[in-house]
């Protein structure tokens, strides 16, 4: 059954507090970069303490991936509500290409701009990018109708979701087609073809 009621004070006032926190380290993030702003300068531009900074977030690189649980949400929906006779990795491969044209658009690329040059960040964002690992696995383990996931499937979930963050260059629909190659095809199959 689905819950109508309407959303209540409490929490309305709590979304409010998250998105002034998030509005005010974005603006700083911009103006001065990452490692110039303090967690008091956000918590002031907010209007808030620092102490409620961290129940809203607990690291302040959070505060750059706010929506890293929509990010788990639409991975897991690109495998699961993929058409009929399309492969998981044509699903996640239309699913990256996605979400890297995604990142292109303002104000998004901007703050791509501010994770790239901050190498905190990047490891930052490849480290929560690679915890969706366990519900990749989870989901292909069912797939398949397995009890345990297979050492294959660990295997692919892992190098595919290693895919997009090797693919931060001039051409990355080149680089994702390449390393989905790589995984459905295997070394041999580009070995072979070199010799």
């Amino acid at each position: 059954m689905v819950n109508d009621a309407p959303v209540g004070r409490r929490e309305r006032k709590k979304t409010a507090t998250r998105t002034a926190i998030l509005e005010a380290a974005t603006a700083l993030f911009l103006e001065h970069g990452f490692d110039a702003v303090t967690v008091r300068e956000i918590a002031d531009k907010a209007d808030v303490t620092p102490k409620t900074v961290f129940a809203h977030f607990p690291r302040k690189e959070a505060l750059v991936f706010s929506d890293e649980s929509e990010r788990h949400d639409r991975l897991v929906a690109a495998v699961r509500g993929r058409a009929p006779g399309t492969s998981i990795s044509d699903a996640l491969k239309a699913h990256y290409l996605a979400e890297i044209a995604a990142l292109n658009t303002e104000p998004m690329n901007r703050i791509v701009v501010l994770m790239e040059g901050t190498p905190a960040l990047v490891e930052y964002a490849e480290k929560m990018w690679l915890r969706h690992e366990d519900a990749l696995v989870a989901m292909l383990t069912d797939e398949f109708g397995l009890a345990e996931p297979s050492e294959e499937i660990r295997f692919y979930a892992r190098f595919a979701l290693q895919i997009p963050l090797m693919a931060r260059q001039a051409d990355p629909e080149s680089a994702i087609d390449a390393g989905f190659r790589l995984l459905d095809q295997g070394w041999a199959s580009y070995d072979r073809n070199r010799r």
